[in-house]
């Protein structure tokens, strides 16, 4: 019997435990996080609750499904290509950012981002902005310059660089936009680079230095500027803000 409840215990603290994986991925994955193999048959589907670990302004209720499966076995989610699903695409409300004050001479309607402050300005005028929350490029992937928004793609696909791979030989070729696709709700390409300002299924990277390079958003953030922000928006990534809009950067966050 004292066998027994060990055995009982040891299962419990597995069951509670296996869900954290989910709010965990890799970092050095996008997010991403291989499916698990395991053989169900249909009967023995168990309907599950949405989760909303993945960001802000989801819509449960208004789904924009791409009609695949959101299932976890491989069998339903990998092809002989090596492609992955990527889960249903729900409508994803805009989230706007608070207005903060922001003296500049960029012009309205550019974008500033500051990666030590792992921050992104939308410029509204030559005093104010909106201020977003971002994750920016880990050490040894942290860029600056100046370029501009070619492109937006909701539901981005994303096709891991041969060098990813080589890195973390689990990834996909290739993963079809959707929940589960670690570039969130929303693209914005930068000029000709890999380099995007996207969405993410892993809130809790927000604020931090985690990315391979590219700038990560809530999905209900990057889906609000990307209603404001057209193609040819021009893009300033900094490594840090001026020291006179900083100093007034800063006392808009301590207030």
């Amino acid at each position: 019997m004292k066998r027994m409840s060990i055995l009982a215990a040891a299962i419990l603290s597995c069951a509670i435990a296996a869900p954290a994986q989910a709010f965990h991925p890799f970092q050095q994955n996008y997010g991403y996080v291989p499916p698990k193999k395991q053989k169900r048959s249909s009967s023995q589907r168990v309907e599950r609750a949405p989760e909303p670990l993945f960001g802000m302004g989801w819509d449960w209720g208004r789904p924009q499904n791409s009609g695949q499966d959101d299932d976890d076995d491989e069998r339903s989610s990998t092809s002989a290509q090596g492609t992955l699903t990527g889960g249903g695409r729900p409508h994803i409300s805009a989230a706007a950012p608070p207005k903060v004050s922001f003296p500049n001479s960029y012009g309205a309607g550019a974008i500033v981002i500051d990666t030590a402050g792992r921050r992104l300005y939308y410029v509204l005028s030559s005093t104010t902005a909106y201020r977003y929350p971002i994750a920016v490029g880990k050490q040894g992937f942290a860029w600056s310059g100046v370029e501009k928004i070619s492109r937006k793609v909701a539901w981005p696909d994303w096709y891991p660089p041969a060098e990813m791979r080589a890195r973390k030989p689990g990834l996909p070729v290739h993963m079809e936009g959707g929940v589960r696709n670690p570039l969130g709700a929303m693209a914005l390409y930068l000029g000709s680079t890999l380099y995007r300002i996207h969405g993410t299924n892993d809130v809790n990277s927000i604020g931090t230095a985690t990315s391979s390079g590219c700038i990560r958003m809530t999905n209900g953030n990057v889906t609000h500027l990307a209603s404001i922000a057209g193609v040819g928006t021009t893009v300033h990534v900094l490594k840090r803000l001026p020291a006179g809009i900083a100093r007034v950067a800063k006392a808009d966050n301590e207030g």
